[in-house]
């Protein structure tokens, strides 16, 4: 049991790193606190968008597989 959440861990993990990575850069940096706002109205579209809820699902996956592992190994 503890083998399969450490490779479920593991496998999230880079799936997790690899959606960040992938997904587009802002390009503001800072410099939305300035007056770049509009930056914040934006729809996404198509592959942001499928990038944004994956990044939000394998969060929640990889923090509940470390509260798992953490209440396993306990």
């Amino acid at each position: 049991m503890e083998t399969a959440l450490f490779i479920l861990q593991l496998v999230i993990s880079v799936a997790l790193v690899v959606a960040v990575l992938l997904q587009p850069s802002k390009g503001e940096g800072l410099g939305s606190i300035g007056g770049g706002a509009q930056l914040f109205f934006t729809a996404h579209k198509g592959w942001e968008a499928f990038l944004d809820r994956a990044t939000t699902v394998l969060a929640v996956l990889f923090m509940l597989s470390s509260l798992a592992l953490a209440l396993l190994l306990r």
